[in-house]
């Protein structure tokens, strides 16, 4: 982004005012382009059409994120894409009203802001509902994966009707914990939140002069490479009658290879992804690919008899898969831990510093009082904290709000888990407000949220307090989504709110949205969720197409936290020793050297996911950055403005194959072909 984005992404949008900027100013200033804009009140910004293009956007995106959750266990940045199909689709609609003389109402950046914060709301559930870590972790499924699952208590199979009443017992508190702070994180401690920040510039692109000629250029071919992705899914469906059979088995590198997980399976959605991702996160797949399948499962595969029994099945958890999946879980917590450490740490004294040189004329306010605005902010800046706090949500609801909601979650929740004790839940939302602060604020200092560590958390201390024999692994998994749920809404509210402000979308329409989507999300999500159950009777098994990975590192967590160690299999505690270490180093290397020298030292919990998914997702991901590499060099402006709308394309039309596809699983309609490669030997004997 050159310097002049950055600007005009910083400033804001106001109205203009001669009296306070000069003829210059009005040119950088994004304000100057908006200066005969009236800004409608909260309630006119909130409109129907865009709840229900929202309605439409959520249940497409869910498809999509719970196909990344299933398969990648990743699910990158949807806020753009949001923004950008939110425009499309209410653009669409407008114009084919206005043609039939219904309607004249024009599309505001506003709405757009409204739809984006409702899409992201419902989408976030999809995430900390925990559909493809902690809540399928529960499963009997997953249970019976890891051995010795000796207890009744350690597993609860899914159900549409306690999944939707869990979400919304827990997905609301995180809305009400952070909002008295609203004020507090955007206008005086002037945080960023690149990723709400990014979403303004869009939205606001959009609208600007000459914005909506690029939007519509980069929906052109949004809509390309989603037509594209969807019937290359379709066609690829036609191939895959058998277990081992399609495009996505195809041995591209060999037969030996492909028995370790070397290949290109054709996956556009993994290929989309990887030109979102930064190039080091792709590179970082592909080394933990290497590390993994290519080092040392070969090496433990020759201590067979000697470590594990010889007798075991390659998926037993006692075996050789219970080596790389307590590896990877090894690293994540090494990784995590680290992460949570330093930004706990950067928060703290970030939050110290950022108090101590405050304007000694400016107060703390946590409901956001009219109190003078700042007379050094620029007229843009002003203007945006004038709007965001004309519209006040009283301390008082958001207080009162927050301990309704936690009484009645306590009351209902040990009735769904009858492990999670009331007292267990009263802990945590002690602590759930302070570590909700800490995760918004993490977020918009490094736009990184850390809520699954803060999950993690839940997991070990709650698993461990109430013990194997009385159901500590399910109880720790009830903790780890309750917690997860509020930390997580919350630094989605704050990321909203930026782009509000910039956007000048008032906090109150930001508010009301957030909860619709919320409640939306709470719906939506378990019914596609359920779809995915239904549709596929492998689903979480690591054979599967949707192998699920962090439901399986989940529950071996929460396995751990409870019976200690004694859970690994012979000869493995050195190695997560070893391991863990390691991913500590890595860590303290990236810092040491600073982000200009670190570009080339890879990222532990990156390198991780190949040890439970293979490393073909890792190819896959760096194709993907190839592709944007070489555009890139070949047009970088090309690439910059038209990169993201190809990549969501390709995402989106993968993913929304996904259900006709499980449509299809569903009333019974198989693929009529199977395309399986064998080697030459194999093939003799079969003539």
């Amino acid at each position: 982004m050159d310097s002049g984005r950055e600007n005009s992404v910083e400033s804001g949008v106001g109205l203009h005012d001669e009296n306070i900027i000069t003829s210059e100013d009005e040119e950088l200033s994004v304000g100057g382009i908006f200066e005969n804009e009236e800004v409608p009140s909260w309630t006119k910004q909130l409109t129907i059409r865009a709840f229900v293009v929202s309605f439409v956007l959520s249940a497409m995106l869910c498809f999509i994120v719970l196909k990344l959750y299933f398969s990648l266990g990743i699910i990158p940045p949807m806020n753009v894409a949001a923004g950008l199909l939110g425009f499309f689709f209410v653009k669409t609609w407008t114009k084919t009203l206005e043609k039939a003389g219904i309607l004249k109402q024009a599309l505001t950046r506003q709405e757009v802001t409204v739809i984006q914060t409702c899409v992201i709301a419902s989408t976030g559930i999809a995430f900390s509902g925990g559909f493809g870590s902690y809540l399928f972790g529960m499963s009997e499924r997953v249970a019976n994966q890891a051995a010795e699952a000796k207890y009744e208590l350690d597993y609860k199979n899914p159900a549409l009707g306690w999944v939707i009443g869990f979400l919304f017992l827990t997905s609301f508190l995180g809305l009400f914990s952070v909002v008295p702070l609203r004020k507090l994180m955007i206008i005086d401690l002037k945080l960023v939140y690149p990723s709400g920040t990014t979403t303004a510039y869009f939205i606001n692109s959009f609208h600007a002069l000459g914005g909506a000629k690029l939007a519509k250029k980069q929906v052109r071919e949004f809509g390309k490479f989603f037509s594209f992705s969807f019937l290359w899914g379709f066609f690829q469906w036609f191939f895959t009658a058998g277990d081992d059979c399609g495009f996505s088995k195809f041995p591209t590198f060999g037969l030996k290879a492909y028995k370790y997980t070397f290949f290109f399976d054709f996956s556009a959605l993994n290929v989309g992804v990887g030109m979102i991702c930064p190039h080091i996160v792709n590179i970082s797949f592909l080394l933990g690919g290497i590390l993994s399948w290519g080092i040392l499962r070969p090496l433990i595969e020759t201590r067979k008899g000697d470590w594990y029994s010889a007798d075991l099945e390659p998926h037993n958890f006692q075996g050789l898969y219970g080596y790389m999946v307590f590896i990877g879980i090894s690293m994540f917590l090494g990784d995590g831990l680290y992460n949570f450490f330093k930004v706990l740490s950067r928060t703290l004294a970030g939050l110290y510093y950022k108090i101590l040189c405050r304007n000694t004329n400016m107060q703390i306010p946590v409901v956001g009082n009219s109190s003078p605005v700042r007379k050094s902010l620029s007229y843009d800046d002003r203007h945006c904290t004038e709007v965001f706090l004309k519209d006040q949500i009283p301390t008082w609801f958001a207080v009162g709000g927050y301990f309704a909601l936690a009484a009645v979650s306590t009351a209902i929740l040990p009735h769904i888990f009858h492990q999670l004790k009331w007292y267990y839940i009263i802990v945590i939302y002690i602590f759930a407000p302070s570590l909700a602060f800490c995760n918004a604020y993490g977020c918009g200092l490094t736009d990184c949220s850390f809520a699954s560590n803060y999950g993690k958390l839940a997991v070990f201390t709650i698993g461990a307090w109430a013990g194997a024999s009385h159901g500590g692994i399910l109880a720790g998994l009830a903790a780890c989504g309750v917690l997860l749920n509020i930390v997580s809404t919350a630094s989605d509210l704050m990321q909203d709110f930026k782009t509000g402000y910039l956007t000048l979308a008032s906090p109150c329409s930001m508010f009301v949205s957030q909860v619709i989507g919320t409640a939306m999300g709470c719906v939506i999500s378990p019914c596609v969720f359920w779809i995915f159950y239904k549709a596929f009777s492998d689903l979480g098994l690591p054979t599967s197409e949707y192998p699920v990975p962090l439901a399986t590192v989940s529950y071996n967590m929460a396995k751990l936290g409870v019976e200690g160690l004694s859970a690994l299999p012979t000869g493995c505690l050195k190695l997560c020793y070893g391991f863990f270490a390691a991913s500590i180093l890595i860590n303290l290397t990236r810092d040491a050297l600073g982000k200009k020298r670190s570009w080339f030292i890879p990222i532990p919990m990156a390198m991780a996911v190949p040890f439970f998914l293979g490393s073909q997702i890792a190819i896959d991901m760096c194709v993907g950055s190839l592709i944007i590499y070489v555009w890139q060099k070949k047009n970088k402006a090309n690439a910059d403005a038209f990169g993201p709308a190809v990549a969501t394309g390709l995402i989106c039309g993968d993913g929304m194959w996904t259900l006709p596809k499980c449509i299809l699983a569903l009333v019974g309609v198989k693929p009529p072909i199977c395309m399986m490669f064998i080697s030459r030997a194999t093939y003799n004997k079969l003539d």
